[in-house]
C-alpha cells in the first residue's frame, strides 16, 4: 500500500473518531434510582421512563445500572429506601410521590432529584420556583392550574341536573388544598355545591359513599393521591354501586371502570422525567432546569359505564375524547 494510500486512510480515520466523539452518547456506567410509592400507576409509568431512556441510548446491564425502590403502599418506608439509594452512590435520583419526595429530601441534599409525579412542589416547598428551582431537585409537577375545574364542568356535562358534587381527598395534601378551591370556584360558576369526604383508607372511601346518597350528591370526582390509586377498584365499584357518574385524574381509572377521566398522560411525564435524567447525567445542573407542568392531557370516557349507569354522553363531548372504552 503506497504511503499516500495510508496517509488517506489515516485523515478517514482520525474524522471518523472526531465524527464520534461529537456525537451525542450516554454516559458509561450511569447509576439512576427510582423511588415510589408503587402500584399499577407506577409500574406503567417505569416501563415508558425505561422505554425513553432506550431510545437516548441507555441499556441496562451495559452503561445504566437502575435501582428502583417501591414502598408498595408503606408510606413508612420512604425514609428506608431513601437511604438505600443514597448508600448506592447512584448519580440521579427519580421519584414519584410528594410523600417519597419529602422523605427523599432531607437524605439526599446533594445527589440529582428528578420528580415524576410531584404535586404543586412550590407549594409543598420542595422548589424554590418553577423557573428557577435552585437546589437538587428539578423535574415534572403531575398537576396544572384548572385540571380541577374541568372535572367539575366534565360531571355538569354529563349529569346537568346535579346541585352536588361528591369530592374524596386528604385535607392534609397541599395540592389538595388548591384543587379544592378550585373546584369550590368552578361549583359558583355552574351553580354545583361540592361536598367534601375525607378518605385516608378504605373505611373511609366506604363511609363517604354510604353518606353520598343521604345528601344527594349527583356525581364523583376524586383528587389525585396514593389512596384514591391504592383504592381505585373499590371506588369505581362503589360509583357504579351508588349510580353515580364519577370523574377521576388518570386512566387507568376507565380502565377500570368508572365513566370519565382526565388529567395528564402518566407515560408522557415519566417519558420526559427521562430527558431530564439524560440532561443531567449529561452535566446539565439541576438548579438550571426549569420544572415543568403536564402538556398533554387525555380526556378518556368510558362508553360500557355509561350504558350500565344510564347516562346520556353529549355527543360533543364523545367528539372530544382521545379514547373512548367500549
Amino acid at each position: 500500500m503506497s504511503p499516500v494510500t495510508l496517509a488517506l486512510l489515516g485523515v478517514l480515520a482520525l474524522h471518523a473518531t472526531l465524527v464520534a466523539a461529537q456525537a451525542p452518547q450516554a454516559p458509561r456506567g450511569a447509576r439512576v434510582g427510582v423511588m415510589a410509592g408503587g402500584g399499577d400507576l407506577f409500574r406503567a409509568g417505569l416501563e415508558s421512563f425505561r422505554q425513553r431512556l432506550r431510545e437516548l441510548g441507555y441499556t441496562e446491564d451495559q452503561n445504566l445500572s437502575l435501582f428502583v425502590r417501591a414502598a408498595e403502599n408503606r408510606a413508612e418506608r420512604f425514609p428506608e429506601l431513601a437511604a438505600e439509594l443514597v448508600q448506592l452512590k447512584v448519580d440521579v435520583i427519580v421519584v414519584q410521590g410528594n410523600a417519597a419526595l419529602t422523605a427523599l429530601k432531607p437524605a439526599s441534599p446533594t445527589i440529582p432529584i428528578v420528580m415524576a409525579q410531584v404535586g404543586d412542589p412550590v407549594g409543598s416547598g420542595f422548589v424554590a420556583s418553577l423557573a428557577r428551582p435552585g437546589g437538587n431537585i428539578t423535574g415534572l409537577s403531575n398537576m396544572a392550574e384548572g385540571v380541577a375545574h374541568k372535572w367539575v364542568e366534565l360531571l355538569k356535562e354529563v349529569a346537568p341536573r346535579a346541585t352536588r358534587l361528591a369530592v374524596l381527598w386528604d385535607p392534609r395534601i397541599v395540592v389538595h388544598t388548591k384543587m379544592w378551591s378550585e373546584v369550590q370556584d368552578a361549583g359558583r360558576a355552574l351553580k354545583v355545591t361540592p361536598l367534601a369526604w375525607e378518605a385516608r383508607g378504605a373505611d373511609d372511601i366506604e363511609r363517604a359513599f354510604a353518606a353520598m346518597a343521604s345528601e344527594k350528591v349527583g356525581g364523583v370526582i376524586s383528587l389525585p393521591y396514593p389512596v384514591a390509586g391504592q383504592h381505585r377498584r373499590l371506588i369505581v365499584d362503589l360509583a357504579m354501586k351508588h349510580r353515580l357518574p364519577s370523574v377521576y385524574p388518570f386512566r387507568e381509572f376507565a380502565e377500570a371502570g368508572c365513566l370519565m377521566t382526565y388529567g395528564p398522560s402518566n407515560a408522557d411525564l415519566y417519558r420526559r422525567a427521562a430527558d431530564y435524567v439524560d440532561k443531567i447525567l449529561k452535566g446539565a445542573r439541576p438548579a438550571d432546569l426549569p420544572v415543568e407542568q403536564p402538556t398533554k392531557f387525555e380526556l378518556i370516557i368510558n362508553r360500557k359505564t355509561a350504558k350500565a349507569l344510564a347516562v346520556t354522553i353529549p355527543p360533543s363531548l364523545l367528539a372530544r375524547a382521545d379514547e373512548i372504552i367500549d
